[in-house]
């Protein structure tokens, strides 16, 4: 017959489950709106060194890498940042989304699975170190944005 477990050890998981239940509850809306303003300042600042790139003086390697974390994130989720309740509020500021983000399911989904179709194919392209193809897939890119921003954003 197996020993019973000590005392201090029930003890530290009895008191260590309040926390982990806790600690899995949903973030607030104010988090939520922090994230996904964070992870769209990323994407602006990737998206503005590739600009630098394919306008001035071409790096290869700059454009792949930056290329590289715009499609990580627009293939990592973002579209859980915009749970119910995140319509209003602040992050790190206002937000400044439409209310009708949060009414148009099938324009969204539409719009998010174009701008990560897009910036996959970015990184594809940025790999080969073709200017001309680097450009007009940029193109791209910069018109799957828009067209989301057009519809979404204030």
């Amino acid at each position: 017959m197996p020993a019973p477990f000590p005392r201090a050890l029930v003890l530290a998981a009895a008191l260590a489950l309040p926390a982990l239940a806790h600690a899995q509850q949903p973030p607030k809306p104010e988090q939520l709106i922090k994230w996904r303003q964070s992870a769209y300042q990323t994407i602006a600042w990737n998206v503005a060194r590739i600009k630098s790139n394919v306008d001035g003086s071409f790096q290869k390697d700059e454009v792949a890498r930056a290329a590289a974390i715009v499609a990580a994130l627009a293939n990592g989720g973002l579209g859980s940042l915009f749970r119910p309740g995140t319509e209003t509020g602040k992050g790190w500021h206002e937000t400044t989304v439409k209310p009708t983000l949060f009414s148009d399911g099938s324009g969204v989904g539409a719009k998010s699975a174009a701008f990560a179709k897009e910036a996959s194919e970015l990184h594809r392209v940025a790999l080969t170190g073709d200017l001309t193809a680097i450009k007009a897939q940029f193109g791209n890119l910069q018109r799957s944005c828009k067209a989301c921003h057009d519809d979404y954003r204030n």
